[in-house]
């Protein structure tokens, strides 16, 4: 598992409206985002599927199911070609003005069975998040 955390100067509250935006909008949180379609929305979950696009230029097709409590977001891999596992998105209250973000990456390679292990791609998320 990989993780990142930040504190920011918002209230719980705004960063929770940014969390359920982002189940429907992940683009505009995730880099290589596009083609993004619900499947299903119920009051347990939603089914999403979206194209992801690597660093390297490599697409990949992603389906997700995605279950959320106040302050906490599970996209759970439903299938890909490579990995099996899921992202938690957890805030956290400091203050009534300020939020701990932490996403983690609980990712295993299918073929492989290691972990994914790249400590930037939580932090660049986190920070796509605060800006």
């Amino acid at each position: 598992m990989v993780s990142h955390s930040e504190i920011i100067q918002v209230p719980i509250e705004k960063v929770w409206e940014h969390f359920i935006y982002k189940i429907e909008n992940p683009q505009h949180f995730v880099p290589g985002v596009s083609n993004v379609v619900i499947h299903e929305k119920t009051s347990d979950h939603v089914l999403r599927s979206m194209d992801v696009t690597n660093p390297a230029g490599a697409k990949s097709a992603l389906v997700e199911k995605i279950t959320s409590a106040p302050y906490w977001v599970k996209f759970l891999i439903v299938d890909h070609p490579m990995y099996e596992g899921h992202v938690d998105n957890l805030a956290e209250k400091i203050s009534d003005t300020e939020t701990r973000i932490t996403y983690s990456i609980h990712w295993t390679n299918k073929q492989t069975g290691e972990t994914f292990a790249n400590v930037d791609m939580p932090k660049m998320a986190v920070l796509k998040t605060v800006d």
